[in-house]
Order: C-alpha cells, then structure tokens, then sequence
C-alpha cells in the first residue's frame, strides 16, 4: 500500500537531494517558489496524504483535489494542507506561480495557541482555501518573499523569525472568510455528510498491519462530529439514498480488497487492521459483500 510522502520522498522526487540536517531536525521547515518545482522534468503532484504541513500561495488557474472534494481555483489562492488529509493538484494554465513552505507539527511545539489541527484551516471539515485579491496577494507574497531571504541568511534566530512569518499567514487567513465558492454544499445535511465523508476517508489507507480501523459504527462518527447520530443518519440517507452504516461498510470492502490484492498479510492481520475481533467475523462481512471469502479473493 502507498505510505505518506515523507519529507525524504519530498526531496527525493523534487531536487533528488536531501539536506543535511533533515535527519536530526524533527521540526524542519524549509520555503520555495513553486515555479522552482514544477514544469518540464519535474515530477508531477501524485494524490496521497503527506507526513508534513504545507502552505501554498498560488496564482493561475488550477484544480487541486482534496479528500472528497475537488476545488478548481482561478487567480490568487491561499491554501492550507495537512498530514491527515491526502491531496493533488494540476495546472489547468501556463502562468502557474508562487510559494509554498513546508513543516512538520514540531516546528510549532508550544509556540502556537493549542494544536495546529484545531485551527479552522486544519479542522476536520475545514476550509483550507481563501482567495486573495490583488493587495492581498501582493501582502502574502512578501512574508514568502521574508522568508525566503531569511531560510538563506546566518541570523542566528531566523528560524523563530520564519516560525513568526508562518504564524502571521495563518492570523491573516483566519481574519479572512474561506473561499465558499469552492464548497458547493446545498444545506446544513450536504455539510453533515461532507464532513462524514472525509472524516471516514482520513482512516484510509491501512499502512501496516499495526494500524487499526476504530470508527466502525454511525454512533463514533456522530460523537465525533457532536451531532446525534439520528441526525446523522437522516442526513447521510437524505444525502447520498443509503445509511451511514452502507457508506461504512463499503469503504471497509474496498480498503479489505486493497489490502488483499497489494499487501502479503495473512488474513488475520488484515482482518485486525480492519477493527473485526476475530478473522471469521471478517471472513462473513467479506463474503456478504463480495460474494467470495477473503482467500478465494484473493486468488481471482
């Protein structure tokens, strides 16, 4: 199965470098213009989850795809992206430019009011888009271009300096409302069950036969998103015409075929990173929904 891109993949796949201390540095943070990064010989932007925080100015016309949504942004977008929700994007235009920087969760350690995922941008449901006008592009393209001077300099302090500038793009987004032109959510059930759909996506994909598939019922996705689960349930079947319970059950068959077809776990390892108790429960829920065992599966 495919794992995050770490930051070693990041460095790998865009410079074919690594630098020095990236290994001994667990809160890196490091800055760039995304015209350095793509274009002709460079790798294009592949759809997974990342081990790192990203924050991106870009200007063009391009689609980036974002968990369960797909957002096509036109002119000046600020965009918030974070280890727990797999992401792409593409270029729909050749004047493609900006900046972006990149960090992990442990360059902000006791340096920003709570954790980095309660903010909005980060949130579960969240927003992660805000478009920029002219003055506005202009006024975040200089903290980048701040950055960029300071990640080349000898000041001693200048990563609590870039820490600082990577702080004020997020006070200056959150004094901006989101993008709501990207979110074509109808009514509060639309929401409810676009909020559902990427929390259910988050647990995916299993890596390693240690993770575990938790979230398993209607009633641990409605305590999580503080809703009861009669409304939840009302909500997704008004939605999308099947329950919460479907919607479940089905990402669990597609994740077990996956695993099935592309990993070498027997099939009690695979039936426990999926949440069953024992491997004959997996073995019935895996029969009922595709009509094969697990083994047979397995060997079409």
């Amino acid at each position: 199965m495919s794992k995050p891109e770490s930051l070693e993949d990041f460095y790998q796949i865009k410079f074919n470098w690594l630098p020095e201390n990236l290994q001994q540095d667990r809160g890196h943070f490091n800055v760039f213009r995304l015209e350095d990064c793509i274009g002709e010989g460079k790798e294009p932007v592949q759809y997974s989850r990342r081990d790192f925080y990203k924050v991106t100015l870009i200007r063009g016309r391009n689609v980036y795809h974002y968990a369960d949504k797909s957002l096509e942004v036109n002119g000046t977008t600020l965009m918030f992206f974070n280890p727990q929700v797999p992401y792409s994007w593409e270029s729909l235009s050749e004047d493609t430019s900006g900046f972006f920087c990149i960090f992990k969760e442990a360059f902000f350690t006791e340096k920003i009011r709570g954790n980095l995922n309660e903010l909005p941008m980060y949130a579960i449901g969240g927003k992660p888009a805000y478009v920029l006008n002219n003055i506005q592009d202009q006024q975040v393209s200089q903290l980048f271009e701040k950055m960029l001077a300071e990640i080349n300099s000898d000041y001693l302090y200048k990563y609590d300096l870039l820490r600082n500038y990577v702080t004020e793009l997020v006070h200056y987004a959150l004094k901006m409302q989101p993008s709501e032109t990207l979110y074509q959510h109808t009514d509060a059930k639309s929401r409810i069950t676009a909020v559902f759909t990427e929390l259910l996506e988050r647990q995916f994909p299993i890596e390693s036969p240690s993770q575990r598939f938790r979230m398993r019922s209607a009633k641990d996705f409605a305590d999580q998103l503080a809703v009861h689960v009669n409304h939840l349930n009302r909500s997704i079947r008004e939605t999308t015409g099947k329950t919460t319970t479907d919607h479940i059950a089905e990402r669990l068959a597609s994740e077990a075929k996956a695993l099935l077809k592309h990993t070498d776990w027997n099939i009690s390892e695979i039936s426990y990173t999926l949440g069953f108790e024992e491997p004959a429960h997996f073995n019935n829920f895996f029969k009922k929904h595709t009509h094969l065992t697990p083994s047979a599966f397995r060997t079409v």
